[in-house]
């Protein structure tokens, strides 16, 4: 079982691939694992370059929501939508909150993405659906997230950006890039004309295939 400074040293490793590989910019998006009874996650406005694992900060999550942290640095604004995933679902152990440019787009035009490509399946249905617009930090937008992702794995955030969610920090950005590359697709496939959606059928028969496959949990 990883240590807590190795999930504190995951975290920084996950946030520059994140910026690295395009799904984000800048200090926006945060990431976030549970360990034991705690939520850790990235601090509030630091530029991942100078993030070290000391400042990630550490949130109960025995009790209830009350937003006290142990650490140097204040959490992400976005700390609910992380601490009422895991408080909710115990099969999330660690959450991806980014802006990608094409998950965004859609976001902010409310889409959902549906069954336009198999690997849609990926994320526990027909569809990923937009969660509806609320504040940035706000403990509305967390309970909008929630009840986007019933029976999901990622879903949209109006005029916002993208969440996913894994059962560790490895599957749960597996998730946010496959999200990312769907998005690209269906927008593109939208200005060519419309995409050809698949039935649920085949996205039922997708889901049973896909067990097992991609980022096993850690």
């Amino acid at each position: 079982m990883a240590t807590e400074t190795q999930a504190r040293k995951d975290i920084v490793t996950a946030c520059l691939e994140m910026n690295a590989t395009g799904l984000n910019q800048g200090a926006s998006g945060n990431i976030s694992i549970r360990f034991q009874d705690r939520m850790l996650i990235s601090p509030s406005a630091v530029p991942y370059r100078k993030m070290t694992p000391e400042m990630i900060a550490s949130l109960d999550l025995s009790g209830d929501m009350t937003g006290a942290w142990d650490g140097p640095r204040r959490p992400s604004t976005e700390w609910r939508i992380h601490w009422m995933l895991m408080k909710t679902r115990a099969d999330v152990t660690a959450v991806v909150h980014a802006h990608p440019p094409y998950g965004t787009s859609l976001a902010i035009m409310h889409k959902t993405i549906p069954s336009c490509h198999y690997m849609i399946a990926a994320f526990g249905g027909t569809d990923v659906r937009c969660a509806e617009y609320a504040t940035f930090g706000s403990p509305e937008l967390a309970h909008f997230v929630v009840a986007a992702m019933e029976g999901r794995q990622a879903c949209l955030l109006a005029n916002h950006g993208t969440v996913a969610v894994g059962m560790g920090i490895e599957q749960a950005m597996w998730r946010a890039v496959e999200l990312e590359t769907i998005a690209r697709q269906y927008y593109l496939a939208m200005q060519a004309g419309g995409p050809v959606l698949l039935t649920k059928k085949q996205i039922d028969d997708t889901m049973d295939m896909l067990d097992g496959y991609g980022v096993e949990d850690s």
